[in-house]
């Protein structure tokens, strides 16, 4: 019977060993790689990556993880992060000849610099402090300044303006116009995946390639359920995406005569200078897929017999679009697996067209623009111009309604004047309480916080144009707040214009095998159509930072020859400079002194007189005691004018 204890306590020592290792085998890491490629009506070609990891949470699985970066699960732990979002973008996004009502424009189009918000899983009055924190580790991690998105006159606290977001109260947001993005912060990007840019599909990723493309944008979006706010148990997810609109080089190719300009044919080697040697081996899936629009399907059934563009590698799987208005429109997916290539077989998808095709892509109901108004330094108005897309046509109805939400962000320095707020519909002034169903405003405070509007506008639909203006009046800021180039002006950070009835959600026929792809899951996630305006410039006054330089080296000029000659004058000692000059007359030798003899006797003067008079002769005395006071004078007048 003694020994009973003691094996009962060997069987639970062997089952908590042994625990991890089961619950391993349930709940694991994963890693997806995917990469969509899509041509533009513009000539231009389309590449979004998306790599997505996943860990299950800390309480089934531990802390001690093999694929997901270190520094992420770290950060979420410290600062006890629920959702985060952040873009480093360059360039803008076109939405009227890329597209503005689809998952990659509403979800991975981002207004120029860097955009950043994040809810916390903390009490409010300890958000703030969450949120400076958060900036600093990751302005260390990604090597940008994101640590001065740290003064509260640099973030808000949207209410509900920004994108529906239910936690409000935990939510920060700030922007960051002007900041530079270069290769500095993809380095890190990268490092956060398992292969890193070594192998798979992140091996594309040549840095001239993409940095000289017409717009570019790497994301990183991360979600946690780690600190039990929600009854999911998913873990953390991280999902980092690398949108790319490229220029290929153009391919000559046996076309028809045709009037319309032609599609230049392209491939993986000639946009990338690189191809595919195979998947990263730690991925669960490497895909490769090419979508063409729902336009683009139209015009190339219109050409019936003649085929329309040829792909150099069979797809594995062709997935069209179901459940659509019309079916003969219906957008395609042609699906590439990496798991068969490698180093002596890579991929290089080639496309070739042949023939002309125009074609558009999907629109938003409203093109969304924003501008300025006005002329001088005192003050001007912001303008923010929404235009339909389509054009009206007979079969809607008065009672249909159109829901614009407009969130908008202004610098302390841009002071604006809400009850100044007009509305044009179709060119005339109207009141804004017959579009305007709700508004809320937080005017700036000088040094401390930003301006913020969110409103949210019902306009019917047949409308075709609408403005929404507010007045404004500039800023003075103290020389010390100017930055370096202040003359090229200040950066208005892009309002966001958001569409709640309106989803970009797509839906595909496709089986179980495919359901855990995150590029076919963010092509059918139900989110609301959203675009970003214009970054506007705004001039202020800014002093004349070259005068301070003229007055200093001038005034220091002036002292120098005051001092300079004063200080000449008291040093010199008459009977040292004497002997000096009869030292040297003396090392003169014989020929100078009979000259200085012959020269005497025809001046007919005595020898004597030739020496030069000492320095403390009476006329060189009275001549620099002349340049002294003259000097001093002019230093008091100088003095005396400025002062």
């Amino acid at each position: 019977m003694a020994l009973k204890p003691v094996a009962i306590s060997f069987f639970l020592l062997c089952c908590c060993s042994f625990a991890p290792i089961l619950v391993g085998s349930v709940l694991e890491e994963e890693f997806y790689e995917e990469l969509l490629l899509k041509p533009l009506p513009d000539r231009k070609v389309l590449s979004h990556f998306h790599f997505e990891s996943r860990v299950p949470p800390t309480s089934t699985y531990g802390s001690h993880h093999h694929l997901f970066p270190k520094a992420i699960y770290q950060l979420v732990q410290k600062f006890r992060v629920r959702e985060m979002e952040l873009s480093f973008t360059q360039g803008r996004w076109n939405y009227e000849r890329w597209g503005g009502f689809d998952a990659i424009s509403s979800n991975n189009a981002k207004p120029p610099g860097v955009e950043l918000w994040a809810s916390f899983d903390v009490p409010q009055h300890q958000v703030d402090a969450y949120w400076k924190n958060l900036t600093h580790t990751l302005s260390g991690l990604f090597c940008a300044s994101i640590n001065f998105l740290e003064s509260s006159t640099t973030y808000t606290s949207p209410s509900w303006g920004f994108r529906g977001h239910p936690y409000s109260d935990s939510l920060r947001y700030g922007t960051l116009p002007r900041e530079a993005v270069c290769t500095e912060n993809l380095t890190p990007w990268l490092k956060l995946l398992p292969c890193r840019d070594k192998a798979g599909l992140s091996a594309l990723l040549d840095r001239p390639s993409i940095y000289k493309g017409f717009y570019h944008s790497q994301r990183l979006l991360l979600s946690s359920t780690e600190f039990g706010s929600t009854r999911l148990e998913s873990g953390i997810v991280l999902e980092q995406t690398l949108t790319v609109v490229l220029q290929p080089f153009t391919q000559r190719t046996t076309m028809t005569c045709s009037s319309e300009p032609s599609q230049p044919s392209w491939s993986l080697n000639s946009i990338f200078g690189r191809k595919v040697d195979g998947r990263c081996v730690l991925s669960k899936s490497s895909n490769v897929y090419l979508q063409l629009e729902r336009d683009l399907v139209s015009q190339l059934k219109i050409l019936e017999n003649e085929k329309g563009f040829e792909l150099s590698v069979i797809p594995e799987r062709v997935i069209k679009e179901v459940h659509v208005l019309h079916n003969d429109s219906s957008s395609i997916l042609y699906m590439f697996s990496m798991e068969k290539y490698s180093e002596s077989e890579p991929f290089d998808l080639g496309f070739t067209w042949k023939v002309p095709i125009v074609w558009s892509s999907p629109q938003a109901p409203l093109h969304a623009s924003r501008f300025l108004m006005g002329s001088g330094n005192e003050r001007g108005a912001i303008a923010i111009s929404l235009k339909s897309a389509e054009p009206n046509n007979g079969n809607i109805t008065d009672t249909c309604r159109l829901r614009v939400d407009v969130f908008q962000v202004v610098p302390w320095y841009v002071k604006m004047y809400y009850h100044t707020i007009q509305l044009f519909f179709d060119g005339q002034p109207r009141s804004i309480n017959d579009f305007i169903e709700r508004i809320r405003v937080s005017p700036s405070e000088d040094k401390v916080s930003p301006g913020v509007m969110e409103a949210v506008l019902n306009f019917p639909c047949t409308m075709k144009s609408a403005a929404l203006t507010l007045e404004f009046d500039k800023g003075f800021l103290h020389i010390d707040e100017y930055p370096p180039d202040a003359n090229q002006g200040f950066d208005i950070p892009s309002a966001v214009v958001s569409f709640p009835d309106f989803q970009t959600s797509m839906q595909f026929g496709i089986d179980n095998t495919l359901n855990r792809s995150p590029t076919l899951s963010k092509l059918q996630e139900k989110s609301r159509v959203l675009s970003y305006t214009e970054v506007l410039l705004v001039p202020l006054t800014t002093p004349d930072f070259s005068m301070p330089y003229n007055v200093i080296t001038l005034t220091c000029t002036v002292f120098a020859l005051y001092f300079g000659s004063l200080l000449n004058v008291l040093r010199k000692r008459a009977g040292e400079e004497e002997r000096f000059l009869k030292r040297g007359a003396a090392k003169n030798g014989l020929i100078s002194q009979l000259l200085s003899k012959l020269s005497a006797k025809l001046r007919r003067r005595p020898l004597g007189s030739q020496q030069s008079l000492p320095p403390s002769s009476p006329f060189i005395s009275s001549k620099l005691l002349f340049r002294v006071v003259l000097v001093a004078g002019i230093a008091a007048i100088w003095q005396y004018y400025f002062s």
